[in-house]
């Protein structure tokens, strides 16, 4: 295993802002445009949760966290490509653990791997899903397969 990026130091971000909206009248596909719009500005992330409205209508919460520099460029994405009339938002403070990076050799190829650490000791591993996907691809093994491999080397 060797290390890809440097580290990036666990910190305390305290100009984080949740926003919110409901929706009852959007498509899926715009939803998902949507999505990627928000991320490609700066979201820090970006979900949907179904919800049942007024009247026990259905419906998707829509769900973001930006930096407070972001905050008025989310507004207007959000005003311009939905139907909404009202946001909410609040201020939050996010604890981020340091991040890095490492990448793992397997036998068909590397894998990177990122590691969250937390006062120094390493709390979790997740390979990423897109190394994963396109060894499983090139070598038409099933993905479960490639993970198996990655988690055997971080553990061995």
């Amino acid at each position: 295993m060797t290390l890809k990026h440097p580290p990036n130091n666990e910190h305390i971000d305290h100009e984080m802002f949740k926003m919110e909206v409901n929706f009852d009248d959007i498509s899926g596909e715009l939803l998902g445009y949507l999505m990627n719009l928000l991320i490609e500005s700066g979201a820090n992330d970006v979900y949907y949760t179904s919800i049942h409205m007024k009247k026990n209508r259905p419906g998707i919460l829509l769900q973001l966290l930006c930096s407070r520099d972001n905050l008025d460029k989310m507004k207007q994405l959000i005003f311009k490509e939905t139907t909404t009339l009202g946001i909410r938002y609040y201020p939050l403070t996010v604890h981020r653990a340091e991040r890095r990076f490492r990448e793992v050799i397997t036998e068909w190829g590397t894998v990177t791997v990122k590691e969250g650490i937390l006062e120094g000791q390493v709390i979790q591993s997740s390979p990423e899903f897109e190394d994963c996907k396109k060894i499983a691809e090139k070598y038409n093994i099933p993905l479960k397969k490639v993970y198996e491999q990655v988690w055997k080397q971080l553990m061995g």
